[in-house]
């Protein structure tokens, strides 16, 4: 389970160097794409198979569904960490994120997300109020 948030930097090649306790479980590949709010989402490639396996099961009917893969699939890149558990981000994917130098690496349990640092601070001081506040139930049966 990815849980947490560091800051790591980008390098001059657009490497990444995820954090000692995320290594493990991205070591054997990964699936680095667009996520929400522009980041980059990262999926180790058996929950990005578990994923996919889901993202099949849509109809080719609808028009979102089928966007969303479009956008979604395009953009994906199968990576393996080097032995220092650095990758390298696509640069279509540091675009698309702003990714620059300064990053924030998140866990969000079953996957990674990388932000631009300044992103993700404002992401977080515009929604952490709400979660504080939060009194209706968003999980079914979890509060």
């Amino acid at each position: 389970m990815f849980l947490g948030t560091f800051t790591p930097k980008l390098d001059d090649k657009g490497r990444l160097i995820f954090p000692a306790k995320f290594r493990d479980q991205l070591a054997a590949g990964l699936v680095m794409t667009r996520g929400q709010e522009h980041c980059v989402t990262v999926y180790p490639m058996r929950e990005f198979e578990k994923v996919h396996e889901q993202l099949r099961q849509a109809p080719v009917t609808s028009k979102d569904a089928r966007d969303y893969l479009r956008v979604l699939l395009s953009g994906a890149e199968d990576v393996v960490p080097d032995k220092q558990g650095r990758v390298t981000i696509p640069s279509h994917l540091r675009t698309y994120a702003g990714l620059d130098r300064d990053c924030a690496v998140i866990g969000t349990g079953s996957r990674i997300e990388i932000w631009d640092t300044a992103a993700w601070e404002a992401y977080l001081e515009q929604t952490e109020e709400a979660f504080a506040q939060t009194a209706t139930e968003i999980v079914p049966g979890l509060f």
